[in-house]
């Protein structure tokens, strides 16, 4: 063990900026990593840590394919290191070396002062770092004011023996390990039970950044942490917001638990390398004199509930799609349905009411309580609602067809022309005031068993719940009116029996299972890959598992030409859960 206590009158004060990055941005982001900076330092920080490859955004994908990319990268830690004279930043960027690297620049004395480069590249569900970076082979530790702190990214944290594990053998009291770790429903507290675990297993004080915003599918709910050397939660930031965490490190506490605990110090020192080059690099920094005279303002943000949390997420993803790419409003087809009800909602909590359209295009087959729920919906959020009646284009395309129809029974092709043709009219409307962008209401039980048109209702550019399974649908639309003490769904979309109205009296459950039976069989089918077996071993009938998974496995052509939407789930269809169309394994 190496004593680093002689001299010091207190820890570092850690902050931890959750930033909210666009990718491929690089002046954007550099601008907000300068203002994080300078807000760090204004509290008195004298480290400051922003998200994993801040600079670049996550994931950059391709862009890290070209050169220029890289070198237009690299400038802008250059120049943001100019502003670190006084404070240290660890901030993520791509760094090159004959190959590029997933890395943490430590920022210090208007310099590059160190370099951590990501030890574990993640290969696995939305992940391909390995396709892109080379692995590092060396752990960076700093030395700022006599206190020993171990810098690492993401991935390197998860292992319960790896650059972690030589830090704290090397000395290190404090990790700062600087993430992009996208959300799933439960992940939050299954990933600060792994944290707390690594902080306590080292005697370290552990300060872990995340990421906030929404990037295509992904979105990063931030939920910044600090454990103590315990395993102790310290200090929480919020999530799904930008936010800054100040914490004064109890760096006395730690040396005092691993003088009480020798079986640690003689587990560590005999994992003293675990493999990896340990580099300590001194720096001296100028204490902050407001860090001497005034308390960090740390906290503990609450955790909220599992219903807020996937709000707050589709929420999030949905406006940060919009934001990020420049759309002006949202084009919603209301159907008078749970689905669409949920989706205008969660797009006006986003947007604000003056960008949404709600457009009703009622058929034939649209019962008067449809159109009045999706009327009642638009007024109660406040949204512009246009009706548009589908019924002389319905009628016209059936007169279109009669010839080439003639001696056949009506089937899905008469009631998918209404879907299509809604489609045709929502495109129209979203091109006719561009830049507008039709959002898809598809939820995840239709879109696994291919309960829905190509080119009708799956027509649009952004899919809102198509991870969300159509129990969640019902739970999330109760949890928004609740939240407001109001009712804002009409009460008929969440008690009227499920659908399309694409015939009369149809019923979802004429084509599917009820859902409280459907969702838990392609929870497991899809989400936990069990087998048709294995699921009619948990209770459930054959007949309806082995139809399920035939219809799951048969619709993998059409989720294919499905717009990108949210990932709330572990596994979500698009890039997380990637299966063969063509495919001859039934199991």
């Amino acid at each position: 063990m190496h004593n680093n206590y002689q001299g010091r009158t207190r820890g570092p004060r850690v902050a931890l900026a959750q930033i909210n990055t666009k990718v491929g941005d690089l002046d954007g982001n550099a601008a907000l990593i300068r203002s994080a900076i300078a807000e760090a330092r204004s509290l008195g920080a004298d480290i400051v840590a922003l998200p994993e490859l801040a600079i670049t955004g996550y994931p950059p994908e391709d862009l890290l394919l070209k050169p220029s990319f890289i070198r237009d990268s690299r400038r802008q830690i250059e120049t943001i290191a100019t502003d670190c004279r006084d404070i240290t930043a660890i901030v993520g960027f791509v760094d090159e070396d004959g190959d590029i690297y997933n890395a943490a620049a430590v920022l210090h004395g208007g310099r590059v002062a160190a370099v951590h480069r990501k030890v574990y590249l993640p290969t696995y569900g939305v992940f391909d770092e390995d396709r892109y970076f080379r692995a590092g082979d060396s752990c960076a530790v700093i030395k700022l004011n006599g206190v020993k702190i171990g810098i690492s990214v993401c991935e390197d944290i998860w292992y319960p023996t790896g650059p972690m594990t030589a830090q704290a053998a090397a000395g290190a009291e404090v990790i700062i390990n600087i993430n992009a770790s996208p959300y799933h429903r439960g992940k939050r507290a299954w990933r600060e039970r792994m944290l707390a675990t690594r902080a306590s297993d080292h005697s370290v004080v552990l300060c872990y950044v995340n990421l906030v915003g929404g990037q295509d599918e992904l979105v990063f709910d931030g939920a910044s942490v600090v454990f103590d050397q315990r395993g102790a939660l310290v200090a929480r930031a919020r999530q799904f917001e930008t936010d800054m965490l100040v914490v004064d490190v109890p760096i006395d506490d730690v040396f005092r638990a691993r003088l009480h605990d020798p079986r640690q110090r003689k587990e560590m020192m005999s994992r003293a390398s675990a493999g990896f080059d340990t580099r300590v690099t001194d720096l001296v920094g100028d204490r902050s004199t407001v860090a001497e005279t005034i308390p960090a303002p740390s906290r503990v943000a609450e955790p909220i509930t599992d219903e807020a949390e996937l709000y707050g997420a589709l929420v999030l993803g949905t406006r940060d799609y919009f934001e990020k790419i420049g759309f002006a409003r949202a084009i919603v087809g209301l159907s008078g349905g749970i689905d669409s009800s949920l989706v205008a909602s969660i797009a006006t909590d986003a947007l604000g009411p003056e960008r949404v359209w709600g457009v009703s295009l009622p058929s034939r087959y649209s019962s008067a309580g449809s159109r009045s729920d999706a009327r009642d919906l638009a007024e109660n959020l406040g949204i512009r609602f246009i009706t548009i009646p589908i019924e002389g284009m319905f009628t016209a395309g059936l007169e279109a067809l009669a010839e080439a129809f003639a001696g056949t029974t009506p089937n899905e092709a008469e009631e998918n022309l209404q879907a299509r043709m809604r489609g045709a009219v929502w495109m129209a409307i979203s091109n006719k005031f561009s830049p507008a962008l039709m959002l898809t209401c598809g939820n995840k039980s239709e879109m696994a068993v291919g309960y829905a048109t190509l080119y009708g209702d799956m027509a649009g550019g952004f899919a809102v719940i198509k991870d969300l399974l159509k129990t969640w649908v019902y739970r999330l639309a109760r949890y928004r009116n609740e939240r407001d003490g109001r009712i804002v769904i009409p009460e008929a979309c969440l008690t009227k029996e499920p659908s399309a109205e694409l015939r009369p009296n149809q019923r979802d459950s004429d084509s599917l299972p009820p859902y409280e039976v459907l969702d838990p069989i392609l929870e497991a089918y899809v989400e936990r890959d069990l087998s048709v077996d294995e699921i009619v071993d948990a209770g459930f009938s054959p007949d309806v598992v082995r139809r399920v998974a035939r219809l799951v496995d048969f619709a993998e052509y059409k989720r294919r030409q499905a717009p990108p939407g949210v990932k709330v789930t572990s596994r979500a269809f698009g890039r997380d859960r990637r299966l063969p169309i063509t495919n001859g394994y039934r199991g």
